[in-house]
């Protein structure tokens, strides 16, 4: 290993996989700061259905690229690295290690590969156009572009994701060519940082699945559909709707579904979510993974994250 690369740790997992937790707690025993890697936990307002962590959970342990950016204001994965990238070289220069926590595998993979971006000039008219059609036909239809376009990049987007769906329309009609082969490009720089990547997984889908309906309640007993309601009535929803747990509610603010039919959804919604994840997070080689009913007690999960960690600082 090359001793002059900083250290940088990574806790990654499907959604209510515990990493917000588990990140925290490596925090507190090696002296950490967190730098989320959540598309979502980035708004201001959108607090219980992105899972932001409240100030009991963090426990004092400093968080990083959450809450700092209004809805309604573009972000890409570009944006993301150059701004953790900056976090590192401050939690660092505090004598601390980074802990990047987060489920947002475009943002972890991006960051720790040194991912250099497509500097493929802008469209705006292209880009309008594309957003009065998703205005008149749906997301879906635009997605539909995207596929046709270039299927690979479409795999990694999500559908209600309409800023990097648009970004990567453009960027294929701006330079003729696909977005998912100039991302490849882009993988040249060798990544400056030496990085471990945590992810914790359950074998069984089930105890995945059953956790994220034990979440979604919690959430609406916390609030979720005031929250939900205020953002529907302010004209806020349209950012909120990248994130599950927002939209799913329209039906029942509408008064064409009831609350436990939304709330179902949000389930399901979310279990396809951590899908899309794993699906993700699985390429990457590099995850030491943990899975989470291999062990009866939390602090066993931590104890064999301590491990994997001195193993790879002494390779």
């Amino acid at each position: 290993m090359t001793e002059k690369k900083p250290f940088v740790l990574a806790v990654c997992g499907p959604t209510a996989s515990g990493k917000t937790w588990l990140g925290v707690e490596l925090a507190l025993h090696y002296g950490g700061e967190v730098i989320s890697a959540d598309s979502m936990q980035i708004y201001k307002g959108m607090d219980i259905a992105s899972a932001k962590p409240t100030a009991e959970e963090m426990r004092g342990i400093p968080h990083h690229l959450i809450d700092f950016l209004d809805m309604g204001t573009a972000f890409s994965a570009a944006d993301y690295v150059a701004l953790a990238n900056e976090k590192i070289e401050e939690v660092l220069g505090r004598g601390k290690l980074p802990i990047i926590v987060g489920g947002t595998g475009l943002y972890i993979d991006s960051l720790l590969n040194n991912v250099k971006f497509s500097e493929a000039k802008e469209d705006p008219e292209y880009r309008r156009s594309l957003n009065e059609f998703a205005e008149r036909n749906g997301n879906a239809a635009l997605y539909d572009k995207l596929i046709e376009a270039d299927p690979e990049a479409a795999e990694n987007i999500h559908m209600n994701n309409l800023v990097r769906v648009i970004r990567a329309l453009e960027v294929i009609r701006v330079t003729g060519r696909k977005f998912s082969e100039l991302k490849a490009e882009s993988r040249s720089e060798e990544s400056p940082y030496n990085s471990l990547i945590i992810g914790l997984n359950a074998a069984d889908r089930n105890v995945l699945y059953n956790r994220i309906d034990v979440r979604v309640d919690d959430m609406v007993e916390r609030g979720l559909v005031e929250e939900a309601r205020d953002l529907w009535r302010t004209g806020k929803m349209k950012t909120a709707a990248n994130a599950i747990g927002y939209k799913e509610l329209i039906p029942y603010f509408e008064n064409v579904a009831s609350l436990e039919q939304c709330i179902d959804k949000i389930k399901q919604e979310s279990r396809r979510y951590a899908k899309r994840q794993l699906t993700w997070f699985r390429r990457n080689e590099r995850i030491h993974w943990i899975i989470i009913e291999d062990f009866s007690k939390k602090n066993e999960i931590l104890e064999n994250s301590k491990k994997a960690i001195a193993k790879f600082k002494i390779m």
